[in-house]
């Protein structure tokens, strides 16, 4: 059976526009792989923590050494791991704040990026034979012609971080200028539509 992992970072519920973009998705991906699972972890209701000095100590610590304490202290990370090794498809869907993910992306990308789990010992990416399709809302336009593409960190960071885990074959569907429905002048549909052919090519592949 073919799995599909969703991300959600948004906190805007139905009023996201990253949301809304994996909605399409994911309806459409259900119409490609209609024996397809879908499994979704929704980053605003994990009340996921930050790197702490108690989840460092664990993490450096070989399994076998763990206390009792520190195998909780990697419950989570050890539980989002396991989201990503038992799925074929990833897909993040992730407002730009500031030019960057949110927050709470950055900490579950914190915590799913594992020595001996994820990572290689020898640095190689050890999540192999997977996509990942990124779903981007940003107020800025970031096309390879706008006078602020060097700006779209967001991409370019989520790029790094799946390719270090081993996950090249990566689509991003960017959905630029976002905030036009923040400011009233286009609906939410309307602007779904415009970028909808590559949300459904994403979802077909």
């Amino acid at each position: 059976m073919t799995k599909l992992l969703v991300v959600e970072s948004s906190p805007r519920g139905d009023h996201s526009i990253s949301r809304n973009m994996t909605r399409r998705f994911v309806s459409r991906w259900l119409e490609a792989h209609p024996d397809g699972e879908v499994v979704e972890r929704d980053l605003m209701e994990s009340d996921l923590p930050f790197v702490t000095a108690p989840w460092l100590r664990a993490y450096f610590t070989p399994a076998e050494q763990q206390s009792p304490e520190m195998k909780e202290a990697l419950r989570l990370s050890d539980e989002l791991v396991g989201e990503i090794l038992d799925a074929d498809h990833i897909v993040i869907a992730t407002p730009v704040y500031n030019y960057n993910v949110p927050a709470a992306l950055k900490a579950w990308v914190d915590h799913i990026v594992r020595k001996g789990l994820t990572l290689g010992q020898d640095g190689s990416g050890l999540v192999t034979g997977k996509k990942a399709t990124v779903l981007l809302a940003s107020g800025g336009v970031y096309t390879d012609a706008s006078p602020i593409r060097d700006r779209d960190i967001a991409t370019q960071y989520l790029r790094l971080i799946l390719a270090v885990i081993g996950i090249t074959d990566v689509t991003v569907v960017a959905g630029g200028g976002a905030k036009v429905v923040d400011m009233g002048e286009r609906t939410m549909d309307g602007f779904i539509a415009n970028i909808e052919p590559e949300i459904e090519r994403a979802a077909a592949a």
